[in-house]
């Protein structure tokens, strides 16, 4: 979740907008750019997945060299050196895999575009490697599962290599108003690449950390509000949230039925589309993925430099007025956008959902009760229930919440189930009004998108007093309706990255890439991190 604006005031994440000021000192180009750091000389740095494609079908790699690649990257940059502390655990059987995958391709067999491509995935994910899925948490050290998540299986199926798992904010950011993103207690504390002491944002911390730092080709991470966009735009990365329904959710720790899904997190739009196709389809166990009615779609067909062309995007009217640095970035975006044929319409969507209040932090109070009981009730481990959850958490406070607490669980725990009023009632709020608030100013705007900066850049690494606001954010509007959301690399301030969002309508995913896709092939705003100590280097 984006925690920072929602969990502490246990009302909606994101939705009172900081604003951005329109009168720009100077323009983002001629600011502060994070230097390429030259002494950074990893040979699969910013490798696509179209690279690593032709290397291995030319010979110059194989599966095996590229995952050992990444594998030793990881050894040098993330346990030792800057210590990024982005992977939870490595997967035991990763090269036996890569060797597999070598083997069919020697022998004519390459299954797509993901045959031997290393992919990190977040630990609240299933999958029937030699590994626990733990939330991040101690409480779940003994949950080897025995059946991948529906997503993974799409993974293996494909032909990727399994790498290892991501560290998280623990529990997804669902267990205390006071955390610190990307802190779990299996897995510690995630460091942001760019500046080391700023926090990589949650929940998909480690994934969004990892692949900015070239330790993996692709990644995925899940998002409830804001956890795949804020990391990925607070480490410089691509990075959507689809549809609820595009991507089963079966096999993965869940906060909200209404709300979770899995997403794609990449260095491109184009190999995010590579993935996002891959990962999709109908899931038996998953009710929620019956509603698709788009089946499989290749979402590299609609990557197209000329996608902004005649396209109307929507900017929210209260982004005005806010940090100057990400105004500076947003009035260059805006001016690209322009000029790549976009029209740009200003619109009110935050004003229709400030009634909402605290409908959205109930609805995910009652959901994650009730959802954890459900997956516990096929996985392996002693945990059965949130109140499980809570009396080991007390019982081992030291290793489990030596710098906060759990008041989010305390909170869920006295919850019903979700036949009570309370719930139905905030359901139908969050849901029914969000959907219909951003339809009607798509249709009456005539709108492909709406636009704006993803998030605030990266507050500082604080145990202590936990994340602060950082002023902005636009993951809620998205996230409680259930519609695509996609962020792409906006720029640099001070040497910290900053993401641009576009979103749309349900099962639009295509339509977004597109528009992100053309942007990004303009700016060109993506850099590789160059792992400074602090703000001052």
């Amino acid at each position: 979740m984006h925690r920072r604006n929602f969990l502490r005031s246990g009302a909606v994440a994101g939705i009172t907008l900081s604003a951005i000021s329109l009168n720009s000192c100077a323009p983002a180009s001629e600011r502060a750019q994070p230097a390429q750091k030259t002494g950074d000389d990893f040979e699969l740095n910013e490798a696509t997945v179209d690279l690593l494609q032709q290397k291995m079908k030319s010979g110059a790699y194989t599966s095996h060299s590229i995952t050992q690649l990444y594998l030793t990257r990881i050894n040098n940059i993330d346990k030792n050196g800057p210590k990024l502390n982005t992977v939870i655990e490595l997967n035991p059987e990763a090269l036996d895999m890569a060797n597999e995958l070598d083997k069919e391709r020697a022998a004519g067999k390459v299954r797509g575009p993901l045959h031997g491509i290393p992919v990190l995935i977040k630990d609240n994910i299933d999958t029937k490697d030699k590994i626990a899925t733990t939330a991040g948490s101690i409480a779940l050290a003994d949950n080897f599962v025995k059946k991948d998540a529906f997503i993974i299986n799409k993974l293996r199926e494909a032909g990727a290599v399994i790498l290892g798992k991501t560290n998280l904010s623990e529990w997804a950011n669902f267990r205390s108003t006071r955390a610190c993103s990307g802190w779990s207690s299996k897995g510690g504390q995630t460091k942001c690449p760019y500046i080391l002491d700023r926090n990589p944002s949650g929940s998909s911390a480690g994934t969004g950390s990892a692949i900015a730092a070239n330790l993996g080709a692709i990644g995925i991470g899940t998002e409830t509000d804001g956890s795949v966009v804020s990391p990925s735009s607070v480490n410089g990365i691509v990075g959507i949230k689809p549809t609820v329904g595009l991507l089963s959710r079966s096999g993965i720790v869940p906060i909200s039925k209404t709300q979770d899904t899995a997403g794609p997190m990449a260095r491109t739009v184009k190999d995010v589309a590579i993935l996002l196709g891959t990962l999709a389809g109908a899931d038996a166990e998953d009710i929620a993925t019956q509603t698709n009615k788009n089946g499989t779609i290749d979402y590299t067909t609609f990557l197209d430099t000329n996608g902004l062309q005649g396209k109307r995007l929507g900017l929210e009217k209260s982004v005005y007025g806010g940090n100057p640095d990400m105004e500076a970035l947003l009035q260059e975006a805006l001016t690209l956008l322009k000029s790549k044929g976009a029209t740009i319409v200003e619109v009110e969507l935050v004003k229709e959902l400030k009634p909402i209040g605290t409908d959205e932090f109930t609805v995910l109070l009652y959901e994650f009760k009730d959802g954890l009981k459900n997956y516990f009730s096929t996985a392996p481990t002693k945990m059965k229930s949130l109140a499980d959850i809570i009396d080991f958490n007390k019982k081992n406070e030291a290793k489990a919440m030596p710098y906060f607490k759990q008041e989010i669980m305390d909170q869920a725990q006295v919850k019903g189930d979700l036949t009570s009023k309370e719930y139905l009632d905030a359901v139908a709020k969050t849901t029914g009004i969000t959907r219909k608030a951003i339809d009607t100013i798509m249709a009456e705007n005539k709108l492909d998108a709406i636009i704006g900066p993803t998030n605030g850049f990266a507050c500082t690494i604080d145990l202590v007093n936990g994340d602060y606001d950082n002023g902005f954010g636009l993951s809620t509007p998205p996230a409680m309706a259930g519609y695509p959301h996609i962020t792409v690399p906006m720029g640099f301030a001070h040497g910290l990255p900053m993401g641009l969002s576009f979103f749309s309508t349900a099962y639009k995913e295509g339509d977004i890439i597109k528009l992100a896709y053309a942007y990004e092939q303009a700016s060109k705003k993506r850099l590789k991190p160059e792992f400074k100590v602090d703000l001052l280097g």
